[in-house]
């Protein structure tokens, strides 16, 4: 049976620090709804009614042009092995870019990553449970190098660039503001 909760709870906690995936899910008030797999160490409680999570540079910015538009966002987690469950927080969200003043204290948080794009921070305002009997088992087997590999080949400016190219508005033309926000020049090569 599902149950509602105000905050996560200390049980909650230990179940999301043992999660190999997530999935985050924004939408603008039009167009399409973005729900993300993400992996890796990438997330963080910061506190029972709050949630950060470092976003790494991907082929879309679906989520950040959303928070700009719409500041919702859900964020799920469900068990693959062991007991079954689905935990889902759900509130409101910003996005720290590298030009906000408080990107180093929460960026110093997670493992170092040139493809670090932005940290987005949830406060939740609902935590709700359910069951999970219908998902399926999946062994974890290890985290992807490949996107830690292309960004490492890519460097801080080769990143910085591919976002002015490829991540400056979302699939609906919702703007991203990512150049503005990160202190970045408009001028590609």
């Amino acid at each position: 049976m599902g149950q509602q909760f105000e905050q996560l709870n200390d049980k909650h906690i230990e179940f999301i620090g043992q999660q190999k995936i997530y999935f985050v899910a924004t939408a603008a008030q039009t167009g399409r709804v973005n729900l993300s797999p993400k992996g890796g160490d990438s997330l963080r409680v910061i506190s029972p009614k709050k949630i950060a999570w470092l976003n790494l540079t991907g082929s879309g910015n679906e989520s950040a042009a959303h928070v700009l538009s719409d500041p919702r966002m859900t964020i799920m987690f469900c068990a693959f092995e062991g007991t079954p469950l689905i935990l889902r927080a759900y509130g409101t969200a910003k996005a720290l870019h590298k030009a906000d003043p408080n990107w180093h204290e929460y960026l110093a948080m997670f493992p170092q990553s040139v493809a670090a794009r932005q940290i987005f921070i949830l406060d939740i305002d609902l935590v709700q449970s359910s069951c999970g009997m219908s998902v399926p088992y999946f062994e974890y087997q290890a985290d992807r190098q490949d996107l830690a590999n292309w960004s490492e080949r890519q460097g801080e400016a080769g990143i910085e660039k591919y976002w002015l190219k490829k991540n400056q508005t979302s699939i609906d033309g919702f703007e991203s503001d990512i150049a503005e926000l990160s202190g970045l020049s408009q001028v590609t090569e």
